[in-house]
């Protein structure tokens, strides 16, 4: 099934469960808010996307700690759960989302690579965040980062 058509599945169940999101994106730009606004009726289940690109944002914006930044890097699970934790509790969601990497080609480290990405999923019962390397352009990275968080929010229909 296309990217469109699940999105627009989880949104009709998402309504149907009153369930709300929040997404906080980095490395994805906001490819992520795009693609689920390009679905009628996503009003009713997406209540916010923050594109927190710079530190300075996710600091400013998502309450994110400085000090973790500093210790960990903006890329990493610290700042992935911070990023989902936050958004989900300051937009009043039920799911919030946080998503922070490396889409190249430029930026990577040994350490941390072109391709790295961390994915936060956070709910009221618990945020857990999920690490991939995916070896794609930047455009094509988008669209894998797309296709896991569809596979997350599959996850928690009911």
């Amino acid at each position: 099934m296309e990217e469109l058509e699940q999105l627009e599945c989880i949104i009709q169940n998402f309504t149907s469960e009153k369930k709300t999101l929040a997404i906080a994106e980095s490395c994805t730009g906001g490819y992520i808010s795009h693609m689920i606004t390009n679905i009628s009726g996503a009003s009713k289940v997406f209540e916010r996307g923050i594109i927190c690109y710079s530190n300075q944002s996710k600091i400013q914006l998502l309450n994110i700690d400085s000090e973790i930044i500093e210790k960990y890097g903006a890329v990493s699970e610290s700042v992935a759960n911070q990023l989902a934790f936050n958004i989900r509790v300051l937009s009043n969601t039920d799911i919030g989302i946080g998503i922070t990497g490396i889409a190249g080609p430029t930026g990577g480290t040994k350490e941390k690579p072109v391709g790295l990405v961390y994915i936060g999923v956070s709910t009221s019962e618990k945020t857990e965040v999920h690490k991939f390397e995916f070896k794609a352009d930047r455009i094509i990275f988008k669209k894998l980062v797309l296709g896991k968080i569809i596979e997350f929010l599959k996850e928690l229909e009911n």
